[in-house]
């Protein structure tokens, strides 16, 4: 039996232990996805398979081993988006290229920083773990870095646990901040604790519930509204008109897990469907692919939409 056709790509070390991987699982991955046999002789990669197969390892080894070479890490999820890359034709240019101190993690993620910097409005959709909020923040905690933003104002409504405000006890801000966990997380991490504290004091960051923007125009500021699919028709309108001079705003939520009473009353779907298309806005989709947290998650993700899409009439 015939040797399936070979070729030796050189590699740095460094760019050589990121392919292979912890293990060999970025390796597996590669050859998972390819059907190509391949092996790390030392000094660089050895590909087996046909010419259709390595073309796309090929590409895929180049994305990692330019990651390696600007100094990015090299993670599965990384692997996973060289991966899709190479099959959908894309460039060899690494899609995970920082924004910030934040580099996108799939495909989508990419595209949807790159929306987040081209339009004053951008509908990230999607479910849980797509990064979706926390790329929102991280832009908008850059923006106000670089000082292109005078603040930065999140904003969610606050129906998830069945509770009203009024009944929680302490000031706005004790009430809102179990709510907005997710989003302070996402700050802390970025900006660091004493940061985000000093900028809080100032003024420059704003946690508000979705009440709160009522009759206000936010200028040169960047605003996210979060879990928007729990805001009403209504609330939604009200929080899309609050955008002022200078201001651009991220609306992020997941159309299929609507905790209001009557989820056809969601703010979310209704504005997508009537503003996607309109100059200056992007709607950004995610999937379970997308999800970057334990592999498990984009699983469950599917298991319960298939469920949900099984239960309709």
């Amino acid at each position: 039996m015939s040797r399936a056709p070979s070729e030796f790509l050189p590699l740095p070390e460094e760019a050589l232990r990121a392919v292979a991987g912890p293990g060999g699982r970025h390796a597996a991955l590669i050859e998972d996805a390819f059907r190509v046999l391949l092996e790390t002789p030392g000094g660089g990669v050895s590909l087996s398979g046909d010419a259709g197969a390595r073309r796309g390892a090929k590409q895929t080894i180049a994305t990692l081993a330019g990651r390696i070479a600007s100094q990015l890490e090299v993670t599965p999820a990384d692997v996973r988006v060289a991966i899709d890359q190479a099959r959908s034709g894309g460039p060899a240019a690494n899609p995970a290229a920082r924004r910030g101190a934040v580099g996108a993690k799939t495909a989508a993620q990419a595209r949807y920083l790159d929306d987040l910097a081209g339009h004053d409005l951008v509908f990230g959709l999607g479910p849980a773990g797509t990064g979706k909020t926390f790329l929102a923040v991280a832009h908008g905690a850059d923006l106000l870095r670089t000082g292109a933003v005078e603040r930065l104002v999140v904003t969610r409504p606050a129906v998830e646990a069945g509770e009203r405000l009024g009944f929680l006890p302490g000031d706005l801000t004790e009430k809102v901040d179990p709510y907005m966990a997710p989003v302070w997380e996402a700050l802390t991490t970025l900006l660091g604790p004493e940061a985000l504290r000093r900028r809080r004091e100032r003024g420059e960051i704003e946690v508000a519930p979705i009440a709160f923007m009522r009759g206000r125009t936010l200028s040169h500021a960047f605003v996210i509204v979060d879990e928007a699919q729990n805001t009403s028709r209504l609330q939604m309108k009200m929080v899309l008109t609050r955008l002022g001079e200078g201001s651009r705003m991220a609306v992020t939520g997941d159309p299929s897990q609507v905790d209001l009473i009557n989820p056809a009353d969601s703010g979310l779907a209704h504005a997508v469907a009537i503003l996607e298309g309109v100059e200056g806005i992007a709607v950004a989709r995610f999937t379970a692919a997308d999800v970057v947290r334990h592999p498990l998650v984009g699983r469950i993700v599917d298991a319960y939409d298939a469920d949900a899409a099984q239960r309709r009439p």
